[in-house]
């Protein structure tokens, strides 16, 4: 699959946990490649697809904002509203993506993307094509804390959003 092949392609390249905010170009803006956050993992994997985030929740937020959730600004910014978690798992939404949410780790194909609750904090990442060794769980290839890993990581936190997208 390619977008999983797209995202394993950043472990090493993307080796910085980076939340700034970061005025960018529209379309295909994107961070420093070293640097990102869990959202630009699947951003630059998708990109490597033909599939533009960036402009894809852009586009919806604009026609319909009202429906992302509140994170205190007034209009959609095309700078930094596509790597955002929530806004991600409204479009994925929105756009018929959402599957559900199961303890059984079959149910997790390569290429789906999960969606955390990290302690509080909204986490994602994509589910790889390799599996935990001895086991039937996929690992998840993510940016939480040390740059872009593939790990077991898909039952370590409340699951808060599953998505087959294109859907």
């Amino acid at each position: 699959m390619l977008v999983v092949a797209a995202a394993k392609a950043q472990i090493g390249v993307t080796v910085v946990y980076d939340p700034s905010y970061v005025r960018l170009a529209y379309p295909g803006g994107d961070v420093p490649l070293d640097r990102g956050v869990c959202t630009d993992v699947l951003i630059r994997a998708y990109r490597a697809i033909g599939i533009d985030l960036q402009v894809e929740v852009h586009i919806d937020m604009v026609k319909h904002f009202a429906s992302y959730p509140r994170t205190g600004v007034r209009k959609p910014d095309s700078n930094i509203d596509h790597r955002r978690v929530r806004n991600l798992a409204t479009y994925f939404t929105r756009h018929g993506a959402a599957v559900p949410q199961t303890l059984n780790p079959a149910d997790y194909l390569p290429g789906d993307i999960v969606m955390w609750d990290v302690s509080g904090l909204a986490h994602t990442g994509l589910v790889a094509d390799t599996t935990e060794p001895g086991t039937s769980r996929r690992l998840i290839v993510h940016n939480i804390g040390e740059g872009t890993q593939m790990e077991d990581i898909l039952f370590s936190f409340p699951i808060t959003g599953h998505f087959r997208y294109p859907a």
